[in-house]
């Protein structure tokens, strides 16, 4: 124990200092800070492979899910020593340099100021400009849930063997299914995005009753939408292991593609993946031994291209407007315009 009602944890090594211990985190399960602190110590060798030496904003609750969040993207006052950072550049052209977690102190400090749920760029610190993982972000429109973002997932694991790669699902924490793909760091975001863009309208074609990849939602439909922008600049996803601002503190969590089928996103959460953790480890563990190229997709793409015509997609709205781009107008205006 530390002074002022604080709580010293050991963190490989490290102390690391929990302040307000009780403060609730999650009223509806009861789940304090201590509780989130010890969550994550229990699972951060998981968290920090997705992690590792990757520019993170947080997403922080000071006051817990009921409370203000906010996203720091800025290493905050008060960075540890022994924490690196790195600097990234923002879609404006301005830059920042953001924590970058090499060891599980890291997380467990992190948590420490309000951190629920980790936003890790798809890049390292020894090179912020080439992405070294592609994500796929299914999606689930309203009419649809994870049972649809599933099939959805089994479908793109095997256009991915098609093109020589190979995916790894986890749950969003919420409805959703993330899919990484581990890359060579030789391509650039917007070359990446291509490449989500060409999975995305091939898997339209291949599932077209429920997919989507209309950018703009009322053009979805009830169907899952493939999020093409999550690998635009300075779009990130919750990392494995993150705790989400649920009330049942649901985690994003990794699975065997075999789990998929069977898995529920209320299965994972706070109390559950510890366990889950100490008896299989980190199902994702492997990752890191793999990185595939995208020579095959983005040839895919540039067939697209030559015999249909078909080219960029739109961006966020906080991008600025990109060559090629077409225009940024939902629909419905367009029309009335």
């Amino acid at each position: 124990m530390a002074g002022g009602g604080a709580v010293e944890l050991d963190v490989a090594g490290r102390t690391v200092r929990v302040s307000n211990p009780d403060k609730t985190y999650y009223p509806e399960r009861g789940f304090t800070k201590l509780d989130v602190a010890q969550y994550y110590l229990a699972v951060a060798d998981g968290v920090l492979r997705g992690l590792r030496d990757r520019p993170t904003t947080m997403q922080r609750f000071p006051d817990g899910v009921q409370g203000e969040f906010f996203y720091q993207k800025r290493a905050p006052k008060g960075l540890p020593d022994w924490l690196p950072t790195a600097r990234i550049a923002f879609p404006s052209g301005r830059f920042a340099d953001e924590m970058c977690p090499t060891e599980p102190a890291a997380v467990v400090w992190a948590a420490n100021l309000g951190c629920l749920t980790f936003h890790p760029w798809p890049v390292r610190r020894g090179d912020t400009e080439h992405p070294d993982e592609l994500r796929i972000d299914l999606d689930p429109q309203p009419g649809t849930d994870f049972a649809d973002a599933v099939r959805v997932a089994h479908e793109l694991r095997g256009l991915l063997t098609e093109h020589g790669l190979r995916g790894w699902p986890k749950t969003s924490g919420g409805r959703g299914v993330h899919v990484y793909v581990p890359i060579r760091p030789r391509w650039t975001f917007t070359e990446v995005r291509r490449a989500a863009i060409t999975l995305a309208r091939e898997m339209e074609r291949r599932m077209p009753t429920l997919v989507t990849s209309a950018w703009w939602k009322e053009e979805r439909g009830e169907k899952v939408f493939v999020d093409y922008n999550q690998m635009a600049r300075d779009r990130t996803i919750a990392s494995a292991y993150s705790l989400r601002a649920r009330p049942r503190a649901t985690v994003s969590t990794p699975l065997r593609w075999e789990e998929l089928s069977d898995a529920a996103p209320e299965d994972f959460d706070l109390r559950t993946v510890p366990p889950r953790f100490a008896e299989l480890g980190d199902v994702h563990a492997d990752m890191a031994e793999h990185a595939f190229g995208l020579d095959s997709v983005l040839e895919l793409a540039d067939r697209h291209t030559a015999e249909e015509g078909l080219g960029d997609l739109p961006y966020p709205p906080d991008h600025p407007k990109m060559p090629g781009e077409p225009a940024r107008v939902q629909p419905s205006r367009a029309r009335k315009r």
